[in-house]
């Protein structure tokens, strides 16, 4: 495996509470349940202390229990469904093409990964899919008539590192293990950390945001300015080493996220110039 010959800048994305403002299952799938979104990730919390289960497959299992017991039909097509009305921060609607446009000018290959622990089939049904080169996030195993029955993949705040090195080995399938286990040279890995962006919001992507910035690359803490203590949380990560800037999560045109991300990719840019030379 050799490195790209012109590596690309790679944002990776957190979503619930990154891209978004709040869980995706709350915008109308917990609705659906007649309960309050307290009421369902409490029920689910205790599920996991009861059979110290990871939190999780504890609440997707949950999901799947109360959506039978309420007759409530969980087929892929229900969950793109659900995931057409999520909503989310200001900008990121244009938020894409805009990164994507500018790094095309400074001569720069831009890619989007989502590394998530919400639902991959309520996230590809969102409008902002089409933008991503992958989508890791947890996600079910459906019978023959496409309805759930069962966890097929649980992303948890460990467990998202390794897509990580999947990105910086492009080894992209998750059932594939030969190539993310091989050793690999770090300067033959077609994607270099250092031109990684982990952009995240909680203690979930504490990992991921600390292996990036370690390894070269930068993490960006985003908060909800309407959240009470979002912004305290976000400056801790910073006193504490884990991100490299806190940001609101704010993605419109001339936005601070917008020119940190800019700012990175011109380093990235001179960085080839230099190499060249």
């Amino acid at each position: 495996m050799a490195r790209r010959k012109n590596a690309p800048f790679v944002l990776i994305y957190d979503f619930d509470g990154t891209l978004s403002p709040g869980n995706m299952q709350e915008y109308n799938f917990v609705p659906k349940l007649g309960v309050t979104p307290k009421e369902f990730w409490q029920k689910a919390k205790e599920s996991a202390k009861e059979h110290q289960a990871d939190e999780i497959l504890a609440y997707m299992r949950l999901m799947i229990e109360e959506a039978n017991r309420k007759k409530i039909r969980i087929s892929k097509q229900n969950f793109a469904d659900f995931g057409k009305n999520i909503e989310f921060f200001p900008g990121v609607d244009t938020w894409f093409d805009r990164i994507n446009k500018y790094g095309k000018e400074k001569g720069i290959n831009v890619e989007h990964y989502i590394i998530s622990s919400g639902l991959r089939e309520m996230i590809q049904g969102t409008p902002i899919a089409k933008y991503f080169n992958k989508i890791y996030a947890s996600g079910f195993m459906f019978d023959h008539y496409q309805i759930a029955y069962w966890p097929a993949l649980a992303v948890n705040y460990t467990t998202k590192t390794q897509y990580l090195f999947r990105i910086n080995k492009n080894s992209l399938d998750e059932h594939d293990n030969s190539v993310i286990n091989k050793f690999t040279p770090h300067n033959e890995r077609p994607v270099p950390f250092k031109n990684m962006v982990f952009i995240g919001d909680g203690e979930t992507d504490i990992p991921c945001m600390r292996l990036v910035k370690d390894l070269g690359g930068h993490s960006i803490a985003v908060y909800h300015k309407g959240k009470r203590g979002a912004l305290g949380k976000a400056k801790k990560l910073i006193e504490e080493g884990r991100a490299t800037l806190a940001l609101p999560a704010d993605y419109t045109n001339e936005s601070d996220i917008e020119k940190a991300v800019m700012a990175m990719i011109d380093k990235i840019a001179s960085d080839n110039i230099l190499a060249k030379l």
